[in-house]
């Protein structure tokens, strides 16, 4: 048993209370500080054990987090409801309390009797008035802990309360912050059509909260749009951003109408998330791309602005937020058009809600800094015209999609991984762009064949294990098409019999096949006379 020096004076331990607190410790993390301060609290106050038990489970449980001397309780994940046993009544009465007899009907921790633990004293830990756990301490001799003792203990437990509660804090918000750049796109997709840009920006003041942003593509051809925020700040309201991302995403597989998925996503939140609220605007666009269908959940509308015309908030039906009010609400799908060369503002409310700023005045700034020109420069001139130089208090999120004109997707570079995966792809960016520049049916199905086939001969046959990239260049000027596939691959002979027959089927698809190899790779240049029309 750890012995207290009798010679020790109060001002003594008090000392060594406070070092408790020593700056060196500021470099560890929250299980090894706790591991630390234990180690000197059951020096100080000479005792055999010395364990921290943090709240969990929303304030209904203790947890062993840190023990010196009962080190298998955090091993086995000791779990005390709150309210029963021995640091369950002092968690719900958040009072000292003193134990003279150890048995399984005092405590609920068998590891106590069964160490020998003979004598308990513990405290509530407090940190702003908030409960965060119990910190008691043991010896395995009976011993009388005096008023003395109790008075140091709590005073430890200020110390231990408070440094655990500053690092929680650092690591929540370190995580927190981790998760939400890890979900936000790390890269937009490349829609044909469409020109993407974003920003995102965590507030100064409040720490991470749970704006999001999401663009993706389904296998039908439709482009979907989200961007929500959580209602709540730290990793919980990251947390529950993650999981409702999740969900839309799920949802939006099964349907095309986005009231329909928003709809699923209240229902999935009040089930899965009962205590969580939050807004979010879902858009899906047509494969055309010529009709953005749009539900919102308390978010605001986007703003638009097409070349020529004033830009404005898009009048829309706001229905309430995901997980407001005591029942799910039908929701509502409004139809947009947008012309090519429009530009669309999605947006969090902290870009435009100052506490010295009408919510008006934000969205008339939001206004006066649109244009059409570029994505990226709209984000730029947005993000100018209304962040100062104040810190911001609320999460900010941006996303800018401009459906791009007819001229601007007459010529177009893209390049793919070379593998049986990137076919699909081809074919989706294809079937995307061709109608942009008139193709009939009948010139899309062919296109489809002959520049599938080129791609495909690429991924066969013109590279090794290490693999390599697919280059595809179109362009089209009034009534022709060329797309030319490209690799930088040494090709190998053809596998099997009977194979060459794509050359054929390009040739006759296609008005023109010209086929040039060289030490730098293999370019396949496919020629079709259009019979949509002249280009747009």
């Amino acid at each position: 048993m750890a012995m207290v020096n009798s010679s020790d004076s109060a001002e003594d331990r008090l000392r060594r209370i406070e070092a408790v607190t020593d700056t060196t410790l500021a470099h560890l993390g929250v299980e090894q500080l706790l591991q630390e301060l234990l180690a000197r609290v059951r020096e100080i106050l000479g005792t055999d054990t010395a364990t921290v038990l943090l709240l969990a489970d929303g304030g209904q449980h203790l947890v062993a987090t840190a023990s010196s001397g009962l080190e298998e309780s955090v091993r086995q994940g000791v779990r005390i409801p709150v309210g029963e046993g021995f640091a369950g009544r002092i968690a719900q009465r958040r009072e000292r309390l003193v134990m003279q007899e150890i048995t399984s009907t005092t405590v609920r921790n068998p590891i106590l009797w069964q160490k020998g633990v003979h004598s308990l004293a513990g405290v509530p830990l407090l940190a702003g008035g908030e409960l965060i756990g119990v910190l008691h301490v043991g010896s395995m001799l009976p011993r009388d802990f005096t008023d003395q003792d109790l008075q140091l203990l709590e005073l430890a437990a200020d110390r231990v309360a408070l440094a655990t509660r500053t690092r929680q804090a650092r690591v929540e918000r370190a995580a927190a912050a981790a998760l939400q750049r890890n979900l936000l796109p790390a890269r937009l997709p490349r829609i044909i059509g469409m020109e993407l840009a974003s920003r995102y920006v965590p507030a100064e003041e409040a720490g991470v909260s749970g704006d999001w942003y999401d663009v993706f593509t389904l296998p039908s051809g439709w482009l979907c749009v989200a961007i929500g925020d959580v209602v709540g700040r730290g990793l919980t309201a990251a947390t529950v951003m993650s999981r409702m991302r999740t969900a839309t995403r799920a949802y939006a597989l099964d349907s095309n109408d986005p009231s329909e998925v928003l709809s699923k996503l209240d229902s999935h939140m009040r089930h899965f998330e009962p205590d969580a609220m939050a807004t979010i605007a879902y858009g899906m666009w047509e494969p055309s791309l010529e009709r953005l269908h749009i539900s919102l959940a308390g978010h605001l509308a986007p703003v638009l602005a097409a070349p020529g015309d004033p830009a404005a908030p898009a009048e829309l039906p706001v229905d309430p937020p995901i997980g407001a009010g005591s029942a799910p609400l039908r929701r509502r799908t409004s139809t947009i058009t947008v012309a090519p060369g429009t530009m669309v503002l999605f947006y969090t409310d902290g870009l435009v809600e100052r506490r010295h700023r009408p919510l008006e005045v934000g969205l008339q700034l939001i206004c006066d800094a649109m244009r059409t020109d570029s994505a990226e420069a709209m984000c730029a001139a947005v993000m100018s015209k209304l962040i100062d130089a104040d810190p911001t208090g609320d999460d900010i999120a941006v996303l800018a999609i401009r459906r791009q004109t007819a001229e601007e997707l007459r010529r177009l570079e893209l390049e793919f991984s070379a593998v049986p995966d990137s076919l699909s792809e081809i074919r989706a960016a294809l079937r995307r762009w061709l109608p942009t520049v008139g193709a009939s049916d009948d010139d899309i199905a062919d296109l489809l064949v002959a520049v599938g086939e080129a791609s495909a001969n690429v991924v066969e046959h013109a590279y090794g294990p290490l693999g390599g990239t697919v280059e595809l260049h179109l362009a089209a000027n009034d009534r022709e098409v060329i797309a030319t596939v490209k690799d930088n691959g040494s090709w190998r002979p053809p596998r099997g019999q009977h194979r060459g027959r794509g050359t054929q089927l390009m040739q006759h698809l296609s008005d023109d096949v010209r086929f040039e190899h060289g030490p730098d790779g293999t370019s396949v240049q496919i020629r079709r006379h259009l019979t949509g029309g002249k280009f747009p």
